[in-house]
């Protein structure tokens, strides 16, 4: 990269994936690095030669996953945004509790329903989410599943949060891993929470931080 030209979504992306690698890390696809409008589309990959610079005032979102490389490893899957400057714009921070009020009130459910021990689906997760930006009227900007199952594979076998894309009447069973990242998809940008859930037999636990705000990333 020459002195004084911007980074680019797809040369971060690569960084990324070279300090995976330096950290015994391995993941089977590189991460999802996108900024505005780019972030509006969930399944973004950024490619080399046709991606956006990076520059200030820039809405970024980081989808990152990867597991150690060590026989029997799990994977951890977390989408984080940041915000290129010192103050958050109010329209990406509105767009942002709505979000993380979905993904909140989908792991409560899965939290209370667990500790009380009654049988739960992927799809009613899925609902609980659903309904929570649908009723902020952003329903119809919402146009995939709220999680998935994870494992020694990033995409697991057990059950999904979904209730669009199928409908999976599939129970959420003890000692399963999963997903929890709804997110709302404008024209102009997109913003998604994501983070992991573990259950046991009496216990639904995040694993790992949880963002509760768009970070400032310029001070």
């Amino acid at each position: 990269m020459k002195e004084g030209k911007p980074l680019t979504e797809d040369q971060l992306q690569q960084w990324i994936v070279d300090e995976f690698r330096a950290r015994g890390l391995t993941s089977a696809e590189p991460p999802i690095v996108a900024v505005q409008p780019n972030n509006g589309n969930p399944h973004y990959e950024p490619k080399a030669g046709s991606s956006r610079p990076i520059r200030a005032g820039d809405l970024l979102l980081l989808d990152i996953w990867a597991k150690r490389e060590i026989a029997g490893s799990v994977y951890y899957d977390i989408t984080w945004v940041g915000y290129l400057g010192n103050r958050v714009p109010d329209s990406y921070a509105k767009i942002f509790r709505i979000v993380r009020e979905a993904r909140d009130n989908a792991v409560k459910f899965i939290q209370e329903a667990v500790a009380k021990g009654r049988e739960i689906h992927g799809w009613e997760v899925d609902k609980v989410a659903r309904k929570t930006i649908e009723k902020a009227g952003y329903g119809k900007y919402f146009v995939h599943r709220t999680g998935h199952s994870i494992g020694q594979e990033v995409h697991g076998n057990g059950a999904n949060m979904d209730g669009l894309e199928t409908r999976d009447d599939r129970k959420i069973v003890p000692h399963t891993c999963f997903s929890i990242e709804p997110g709302i998809y404008l024209p102009e940008f997109g913003i998604r929470s994501e983070v992991n859930v573990y259950v046991d037999e009496k216990e639904a636990r995040v694993t790992g931080a949880v963002q509760e705000e768009i970070l400032p990333l310029l001070v």
